[in-house]
This record gives C-alpha cells, sequence and structure tokens, in this order.
C-alpha cells in the first residue's frame, strides 16, 4: 500500500503543476483577447461614426455634444446623395476599371512570375533583383514623362492609362507575391506533367494556377481595393465628369450638394456616399477572406 502511495506521488504533485500552467494560459488568452477586442473597437470607431453621420440631419451633424446615435434617423441622406451625384454611372465606371485591370494584372503578372519561379535562364535572379528596386521608385517621379506618354497616343481623358499598363505586369508586388507562392508547389507535378508532353501554358494553366488559389484571390483583393479607391490617377486622366470614377465623385458631392440647396458642407450626405462607396469592399473582402489570410500567409508575408 505504502509503495502504490509512493508511486503515485508524483502524479499528484505534477497535477497541482498543470493546473497552474492552464490557468497562467488562460489568463494570458484572455488578456490577449481583451486588448484585441479594444484594439479593433478603436480601429472601428471612424466607420461608425462615419454611419452615425451618414444617417443623421445637417443640423444634428453640427451638435454639441457630439450624438453617436442620430434622432431622428435620416435614411433620405442616401436618396438624397445619389440624386445629387450620378452615383450608378460612377460605380459602373469604377466597376469597369476595377475588373478589368484585375484580370489584366492577374493575367499577366502570373506568367511573369512564372518564369522566374519555374524556368532556368542565365541572369534570371539578376532580372528579379531589378524587377524588385522597382518597387522603390516611387510613382511621382516617373509621373511626368508617362502622362507625355499618354498624351501623345491621344488616351488622355480615356479609361486606357488605367487599364493598359496592368496588361503588361508592371506590378512587382503581384509578381513577387505569385513568385514565391510558385516555388513553393512541388517540382514533382510539373515534371510529371511534362513528361506527359505538356507544354510551359498548359502546366500553368492547369496545374499552378489551380493550385494557387489562395495567392489568386489575395492578389485580386489587393488590385481591386486598388484601383477602387485611386483617387490620384482618376484625378490626373480623366477630365470629363462621365467617366468619373466614385473617387472623384465624392469630392464633388459636397459642392454639389451646395449648389443644389443643401447649404454648407453638406457632410451627412458625403459620409452616405462614402458609406455606399466602400461597401462593395467590405462584401468582396468578406467572401474572400479565407482566400486573402491564406495567402498572405503562405506566401512569406507574415510577421
Amino acid at each position: 500500500m505504502l509503495q502504490e502511495t509512493a508511486s503515485r506521488a508524483p502524479y499528484v504533485a505534477a497535477r497541482p503543476a498543470s493546473q497552474r500552467r492552464a490557468r497562467v494560459r488562460l489568463a494570458r488568452n484572455a488578456l490577449s483577447y481583451a486588448i484585441l477586442g479594444l484594439l479593433s473597437c478603436v480601429m472601428a470607431l471612424p466607420l461608425f461614426w462615419m454611419l452615425s453621420t451618414s444617417l443623421k440631419t445637417y443640423r444634428n451633424v453640427y451638435a454639441f455634444p457630439p450624438q453617436w446615435i442620430p434622432n431622428p434617423v435620416a435614411w433620405e441622406n442616401y436618396a438624397e446623395a445619389l440624386s445629387v451625384v450620378p452615383f450608378p454611372l460612377y460605380f459602373r465606371n469604377t466597376m469597369l476599371i476595377a475588373v478589368l485591370v484585375m484580370a489584366g494584372n492577374l493575367v499577366t503578372c502570373a506568367v511573369v512570375a512564372y518564369g522566374f519561379a519555374r524556368l532556368n535562364a542565365p541572369g534570371k535572379n539578376l532580372l528579379f533583383s531589378i524587377l524588385l528596386s522597382t518597387m522603390m521608385l516611387p510613382g511621382q517621379v516617373t509621373l511626368i514623362p508617362v502622362y507625355i506618354l499618354f498624351q501623345r497616343l491621344g488616351w488622355v481623358n480615356t479609361f486606357a492609362p488605367l487599364i493598359v499598363p496592368s496588361w503588361f505586369a508592371h506590378s512587382a508586388f503581384s509578381i513577387f507575391l505569385f513568385r514565391q507562392f510558385f516555388m513553393s508547389i512541388p517540382h514533382e507535378l510539373t515534371d510529371a506533367a511534362k513528361i506527359d508532353g505538356a507544354n510551359h501554358f498548359v502546366i500553368l494553366s492547369r496545374i499552378i494556377v489551380p493550385l494557387s488559389k489562395p495567392v489568386v484571390a489575395t492578389l485580386g483583393v489587393f488590385t481591386f481595393m486598388g484601383v477602387w479607391n485611386d483617387f490620384f490617377h482618376p484625378l490626373i486622366y480623366l477630365q470629363d465628369q462621365s467617366k468619373f470614377t466614385l473617387a472623384l465623385g465624392l469630392l464633388s458631392l459636397i459642392s454639389a450638394a451646395r449648389e443644389a440647396g443643401a447649404g454648407g458642407e453638406a457632410w451627412n450626405l458625403l459620409m452616405a456616399g462614402s458609406a455606399m462607396v466602400i461597401a462593395p469592399m467590405v462584401v468582396v473582402f468578406f467572401f474572400a477572406q479565407r482566400y486573402f489570410i491564406e495567402g498572405i500567409t503562405l506566401t512569406g508575408l507574415k510577421g
């Protein structure tokens, strides 16, 4: 009996230690979740204030102390914003540009990245280093010569300067992300395809790309969001209001609302327009977030 008790003593002594470690781990996790929750609330505060302001009357926008919950709720702000500025037209222009740019960026950058990841050629690594170095060159440096080039081509005040460059693999970041993911795919798959007589186009389209859904979704979201929120390039190249994008539409919303008789700085209409502009981005990220997060973690960008 004494021998059995002595043999069980280490397990009895180890139990409080394991329980103590479990309590420490639970407390650490609870603290981490509390900090993350607090930071999430801080990050979501501007979004909540935008939605709150979009539902306020003009007088309540400037009320002090500020109203977090609008009273009364002015749903008509959204209808008025749509009537003051032709958002459906701007939405169609932005969607057309975003879809074409996203398609061109994914197709051409995937082809270039496949060459860097799978083909053997002298100087390949040097060319890739030069490609990455272009990411350190600010776009403002090449703005004037590029504008002069597009002007001589007769592309100013058209969608061409915003769409055509994406079909020539102009994004070094997209090429880098594709290359990193392609290099993680086992070479045995492509070697087996080569034995069966598949060329590089077949290998890329039927083997590499179907296995690269996470990085395709990631770059698709990145590209779509970048074009959707782009203000600078449409401001430079678009002059006719019938070709404006949503970013330029928001710029003209306040002045248009003032001319329509809204008076003052119509921040409630601007916030209503902003809410309608970011809504598609929220929907796109909601449906693509699983592939988006997986693509980032699998391409070496995680911390």
